[in-house]
């Protein structure tokens, strides 16, 4: 582990100025700043302030907060056994609001006795965790994928497993088949959409825009979902929801609109848990263990701060397909 003084010699500054990068002082260049510190996150520099925990790992969402979603409660529950494992405690962070004015990340995790950070990103909210990367920091970025030579990925391959259901409806004799998918976008829901517009071509069926519908991805956006299906002139036949919380609840209100399922609409979802068991009838579902991705995603940043010249890589782990009772023939 580095110090002040060793920090200082390596970059050719002063101690001062190490402190003074540091601590966000505003007498620093921005070269200068960097310079340290590239210097501090290459030699997994830990700040000692007081009696202040130095052994804390961040949760860091850069767009909006998604704690209360069913994905992200079964994130923090696998966590919570690398907290167990490697001696870590997790903070959770409002990456909008968690940085003061003109402070770098690293600087803001150092201030905050962060030693590293799980990032929850989307497709619109990819800068911080560019940014984080481009410093140096130890970082992973969990749920989402995208280009960057720098960064650490942790997430399953849905793509795979979303042609399958889609093709298992196909097979059922469907060709009238709609995906629901997230008002917003991040590469989780992209792969989803990605198999299913791979399984639709391949079949030689249509899969343009009319098929392709949006809803919040909450309890209240699966029911709003439904409520809009019934009044549809040409209504789909199979509909596969790619966030579990909308499709479990469309489920629900199609029963209570008088939709019988799988008999007039058969009906798949995404399940990052258990909740397929649950449902009435039990929800066919293409399946993620998100509790497994959590414990991985710790395990992975562990050895980021233990291993600073580890490279940067992408840890995938499979999602795979369970045929239950929410699918059935197509209605003749």
């Amino acid at each position: 582990m580095s110090s002040v003084r060793q920090i200082a010699k390596q970059a050719g500054v002063s101690i001062t100025t190490v402190s003074r990068v540091l601590n966000n002082h505003p007498r620093v260049s921005a070269a200068v700043r960097e310079k340290v510190l590239n210097v501090a996150n290459r030699e997994r520099y830990q700040p000692t302030v007081g009696r202040k925990s130095t052994v804390n790992i961040a949760l860091l969402y850069t767009g909006a907060l998604a704690v209360g979603s069913a994905f992200d409660a079964a994130l923090m529950e696998g966590m919570t056994s690398g907290m167990e494992e490697f001696g870590y405690d997790l903070m959770v962070l409002d990456g909008t609001r968690s940085r003061r004015p003109n402070e770098s990340y690293t600087q803001m995790f150092l201030r905050k006795g962060i030693r590293g950070a799980i990032l929850r990103s989307s497709a619109s909210s990819r800068g911080p965790a560019m940014e984080i990367a481009d410093e140096g920091f130890p970082a992973v970025v969990l749920g989402d994928h995208f280009e960057h030579d720098k960064m650490v990925f942790v997430g399953a391959d849905s793509t795979g497993a979303s042609r399958e259901v889609v093709q298992h409806l196909i097979d059922l004799g469907h060709e009238r088949i709609g995906v629901v998918t997230n008002v917003e976008d991040d590469s989780d829901h992209l792969d989803r959409i990605r198999g299913y517009h791979r399984a639709m071509e391949d079949a030689g069926l249509a899969h343009g825009s009319d098929l392709v519908f949006r809803t919040p991805a909450h309890r209240l956006g699966g029911e709003a979902f439904m409520n809009r299906f019934v009044s549809m002139a040409q209504r789909p036949t199979a509909l596969y929801f790619v966030d579990p919380i909308s499709g479990f609840a469309a489920l629900n209100r199609a029963q209570a609109l008088g939709v019988s399922v799988p008999e007039d609409l058969s009906i798949a979802g995404f399940d990052d848990h258990e909740w397929r068991f649950l449902a009435r009838p039990q929800m066919t579902a293409v399946c993620q263990d998100a509790v497994a991705l959590g414990q991985s995603a710790f395990r992975v940043l562990n050895q980021l701060i233990e291993s600073p010249d580890r490279e940067p890589h992408v840890e995938t782990k499979p999602a795979w397909l369970e045929v239950h009772s929410t699918t059935g023939p197509a209605p003749a």
